[in-house]
């Protein structure tokens, strides 16, 4: 297989059938695995991360599933490819469904990889009927979300009792009738898009189309087209005159996910809408209008890229004139273990839901859950594949949450007071080179969770930015 060129493996049941794609650099794996999967699944194949971003553009509608190989060129010896690629698909859609395929078998990449949002591991060589199992597992699971979807209830589906959702729900009631943009900020996984179809589920337009746009799935020049419509020969491919979302949601509402990612060349495009409602199809001169609300959701830090000239002041200050804040599950008290139960009876399905001990639920709740709601799910879903109908133990429990951040330090651990104590009996006890040492797995763990982005480690650590950046100076200086 070249390594340019993505292909498609067509099944017998034809559009009908889920799509998977299949990233993996051994030509001889992926070609026998998309032949002994074509009759259940579409199955689309590339070679490396940036074949799959092309393959995932020509698409006519985002996969279902995806099966990852970790190790893929230019450094198939190392997962770094794998991890930035799974962060690149959920981007592209947060619902798909990630399992690693991989020979890379080392517990920390494989614990890593789930907690930025795949949702299984199959090791290779693949025995084909598990990876079979494993995978109409998901597919219904993706339907038990699906239905959950359709079916509001009176939180709008922002669960949870801390005083943070709490004002989270008021605020998306008290927006949710403005004719104001709204810019919802959060880290990834937080249930930014939830947010957003609460607001729009909430007002007058809850009959009208609600359309989303991911600005980090697509390139600039797919954007425009997609936002804003082309005229026929407005470009190579453009047979017909095509509508953007802008008209076609009409009077409803807009949300464009990921709006950090907007293309800076565009941004005056956006700002002319959200100003005066005016904007151009690709290849036309005349103007048209829109009616819809715009709501737009980060998980970057605007304000940095503002100043670093990434992003439009202007812009900024648009979108922004109603702002809403997402915790991260760590700043909502006993949320998790309520959401642990809502995601435990929601994919029990055809399979008996398992239950968990107390000394498990309490670790649970102590869980700083880096990835947010969607980390949550994910272990929920992984649990009730591999222990339906069991008890599960914290022993179990630590076995799907990352190693880095499996035994943290939080007051009151069971045992911690006698550890605490022998320590302090030991000759040469040094308080501040024990709390230097926590403070720098607990950094090391935030990098290694944000891929080494600054601004991200920060948001995990509940610090500023340049905050971080002088713990990690004062931390280098204070050696190994």
């Amino acid at each position: 297989m070249s390594e340019e060129t993505p292909r498609s493996v067509a099944g017998s049941g034809g559009g009908d059938l889920p799509t998977l794609v299949l990233i993996d650099d051994d030509p001889l794996i992926a070609e026998s695995l998309a032949f002994v999967l074509r009759d259940e699944y579409a199955v689309s194949v590339a070679a490396t991360r940036a074949d799959a971003r092309a393959l995932l553009q020509r698409l006519p509608q985002p996969p279902a599933l995806a099966l990852v190989d970790l190790g893929l060129p230019p450094t198939p010896h190392s997962p770094e490819e794998g991890f930035t690629l799974v962060g690149e698909l959920l981007a592209f859609n947060p619902r798909m469904k990630i399992l690693i395929l991989s020979g890379q078998s080392d517990r920390r990449n494989i614990q890593h990889a789930l907690t930025l949002g795949a949702v299984d591991f199959v090791p290779k060589p693949t025995d084909v009927p598990l990876l079979k199992a494993r995978l109409a597992h998901q597919l219904m699971l993706l339907d038990a979300e699906r239905v959950e979807a359709e079916q509001p209830v009176e939180t709008c589906g922002l669960l949870g009792g801390s005083p943070a959702m709490a004002t989270l729900r008021a605020q998306a009631r008290q927006f949710a009738d403005t004719p104001f943009p709204v810019l919802i900020e959060g880290e990834s996984g937080s249930g930014k898009e939830l947010v957003a179809q609460c607001l729009h589920s909430s007002s007058q337009r809850a009959g009208e189309p609600f359309l989303t746009l991911n600005c980090a799935a697509m390139a600039a020049d797919l954007i425009e087209a997609q936002l804003f419509g082309h005229a026929r020969g407005a470009f190579t491919g453009a047979t017909s005159a095509r509508s953007g979302f802008f008209e076609e949601a009409g009077t409803g509402t807009l949300f464009l996910d990921e709006v950090g990612e907007f293309p800076l060349e565009l941004q005056p495009k956006l700002l002319r809408v959200l100003e005066n409602g005016e904007y151009y199809r690709v290849g036309e001169t005349r103007p048209r209008r829109s009616s819809a609300r715009i709501i737009a959701a980060t998980n970057r830090d605007l304000r940095e890229q503002v100043r670093t000239g990434r992003f439009r002041e202007d812009l900024y200050h648009r979108l922004g004139v109603l702002t809403i804040r997402v915790p991260p599950l760590r700043e909502r008290g006993g949320d998790a273990l309520e959401l642990l139960d809502h995601f435990r009876q929601l994919y029990s399905g055809s399979l008996a839901p398992f239950s968990m001990d107390e000394e498990a639920r309490r670790r649970l709740a102590r869980y700083p859950f880096p990835g947010n709601v969607r980390e949550l799910r994910n272990i929920v879903i992984r649990l009730a594949a591999k222990h339906a109908g069991e008890r599960v133990t914290r022993a179990v429990l630590d076995a799907e949450l990352d190693p880095d951040l499996a035994a943290p330090l939080p007051a009151g651990e069971e045992g911690l007071d006698e550890r605490a104590e022998q320590q302090i009996r030991a000759t040469g006890f040094q308080l501040d080179g024990v709390l230097t040492e926590w403070e720098r797995r607990y950094v090391n763990a935030a990098l290694r969770l944000a891929q080494g982005n600054l601004s991200q480690a920060a948001r995990l650590l509940g610090v500023n930015r340049t905050t971080l950046y002088s713990r990690i100076q004062r931390l280098n200086g204070a050696g190994p």
